[in-house]
């Protein structure tokens, strides 16, 4: 168990947020788009090449750089290695994307970067919802599950995570194009995804104020959706401050029925999304006292 540099990680995360500089999920994009442009075909095996070819790569840099660091003094090599592994979590960057809606001066063009629905029709509303649905979900996504990996495998799981994740975001998607071509990505990524997700919701539930009603909506709405992951931490938040979340959305030009996720108890407004934002500082503390309390256990 790597608790030690998940702790460090973590709070190098909390305290400086993104490093300068060309990020190491924007180099897995730009393989994918080369790999795509390349030799794309409307077939699983061209995908299935994919995956392994990037995940064989993502390997094999971070279990070298992994080595070299271990060559390292152990008051050198556990910063660096820290400091590497936190460019897999994305807490400050999730929280100030998400804040971000609450201050814009065009609320759907800073929805519209961290959705893939359609945005031009969205009444206020539903740009607050959209914000708290990317909120819960990406608290798995962007920080949960890269956690969860990093403690078990150490640098190279939160890497080879990444690596999934953003196969994921970039060619899973059911559309004509992608159907067959990111079917492995898509599949691969629901595995990798399905205990981070359960667990990012009991710490919804744990650090709720509405414990029971988040609880509730977790069990009985967490399977609702297409996907058998986002819907946990979506529920489990919806539960927690007594909304509905969910619901028809427009993609690509297309209406999409959805269910909706919670009950309708209070309304979605500005101080949802606030309230909703304050379980970052909770979370916090409570991942860094148990990665410290583990770490000295």
């Amino acid at each position: 168990m790597f608790f030690e540099l998940a702790f460090f990680a973590y709070l190098l995360d909390r305290l400086v947020g993104e490093f300068p500089g060309k990020h190491p999920v924007m180099l897995m994009g730009d393989f994918i788009t080369a790999f795509e442009r390349r030799f794309y075909s409307d077939r699983i095996i061209p995908g299935a090449l994919l995956v392994v070819s990037l995940l064989s790569l993502t390997l094999l840099v971070s279990v070298t750089l992994a080595y070299l660091c271990g060559l390292l003094p152990l008051w050198l090599s556990l910063p660096v290695l820290a400091a590497l592994a936190s460019m897999g979590l994305a807490m400050n960057m999730l929280y100030a994307s998400v804040a971000g809606v609450l201050t814009a001066k065009y609320p759907r063009q800073a929805i519209g970067r961290l959705v893939s629905r359609d945005t031009e029709a969205m009444n206020e509303a539903d740009i607050l919802k959209a914000a708290l649905e990317t909120w819960a979900e990406n608290l798995s996504d962007g920080v949960i599950a890269p956690l969860f990996y990093l403690v078990l495998f150490g640098l190279p799981g939160i890497a080879v995570y990444k690596a999934i994740n953003t196969l994921d975001s970039m060619i899973a998607y059911k559309t004509e194009r992608y159907l067959n071509f990111g079917r492995i990505a898509a599949v691969l990524d629901d595995l990798v995804n399905f205990v981070p997700a359960r667990l990012t919701a009991l710490l919804i539930v744990i650090l709720a104020t509405n414990k029971r009603g988040a609880w509730q909506c977790a069990l009985r709405d967490g399977n609702k959706l297409e996907s058998p992951n986002a819907g946990y931490p979506i529920a489990a938040l919806a539960g927690s401050l007594d909304i509905a979340l969910g619901g028809d959305a427009f993609y690509h030009g297309q209406l999409k029925h959805k269910p909706f996720l919670g009950l309708a108890i209070k309304p979605v407004t500005r101080a949802t999304l606030a309230q909703a934002l304050q379980l970052k500082y909770k979370l916090d503390g409570l991942l860094l006292g148990f990665l410290a309390t583990a770490t000295v256990l």
